[in-house]
């Protein structure tokens, strides 16, 4: 389903001290820096898994998603999803995934959550029968029968996340990509939000790829865990293989951490 292969991605950020004297001098000489978002990443995901995918901020994991979903070009590397390079053949590409971004929107502020519903159900060309089909079930089981005649900007944080979810599944994608749905969320959203993406998982095939530092997420949702940090790949492998350096998943992550120099 997913194959990538030595991607790698720079960026190129400016850099000075505060101060009037400082903004003046880069007017005419500017410093920059170089961030090596993605170093080599290498790693592969089967059709139907669950992989959560976690590291510290900055370590890459928003810039592996965008890659995937085909919003960045990586500087090397090869990445395929579905047969298909993201960056390269994004039309076709976007109406197989789905794409939850925790502290992004896809819904219009001031409309109603229904309206933006129907906007993406152009963009995507789904068929009257299946948007009516699948908006009747997501209704149902994310509990929005209440609010989809809300604006958006009228949404507590956690009623906003299930639209969201609702959102990026309309269109019945293939693989669904979630950065951080759960952060700023209540105890009762998350477990809501983590029910929802079993029961997706289990009955639809959906592949997931969950980035998340909620240590709680992890151990409710994915069997493998892919820990990225500075760019580059640290551990591949399942929850109990983090678990044997020691009790609680999220003290060994930060042993690893630690390890690693992250």
């Amino acid at each position: 389903m997913i194959e990538v292969k030595d991607l790698k991605k720079t960026f190129r950020v400016a850099r000075r001290e505060g101060g009037f004297g400082e903004a003046v001098k880069a007017l005419f000489h500017r410093e920059y820096e170089e961030i090596h978002a993605l170093d080599g990443v290498s790693f592969s995901i089967a059709d139907g898994e669950m992989v959560g995918y976690i590291g510290p901020n900055g370590a890459g994991k928003s810039s592996t998603i965008k890659v995937l979903s085909g919003i960045l070009t990586p500087d090397s590397g090869k990445c395929t999803v579905a047969g298909r390079t993201p960056w390269r053949e994004r039309r076709a590409h976007v109406k197989d995934i789905g794409v939850v971004f925790g502290q992004r929107s896809q819904l219009w502020w001031d409309v109603p959550v229904i309206d933006s519903f129907e906007l993406l159900k152009e963009i995507y060309s789904i068929p009257a029968q299946t948007y009516r089909k699948n908006l009747d079930e997501l209704t149902e089981t994310l509990d929005l029968s209440k609010i989809v005649c809300t604006p958006a900007r009228q949404l507590s944080l956690g009623q906003r996340m299930r639209c969201e979810i609702a959102a990026s599944l309309l269109h019945d994608p293939k693989v669904l990509f979630l950065d951080e749905p759960t952060i700023g969320l209540d105890a009762v959203s998350k477990l809501a939000v983590r029910d929802f993406i079993k029961l997706r998982n289990r009955d639809f095939g959906t592949t997931v790829i969950l980035t998340t530092h909620d240590m709680q997420d992890i151990e409710a949702l994915a069997s493998r865990i892919i820990l990225i940090g500075k760019g580059r790949i640290l551990l591949d492998g399942t929850l109990a293989d983090i678990r044997r350096g020691g009790e609680h998943i999220d003290e060994t992550v930060a042993e690893l951490y630690k390890k690693f120099d992250v």
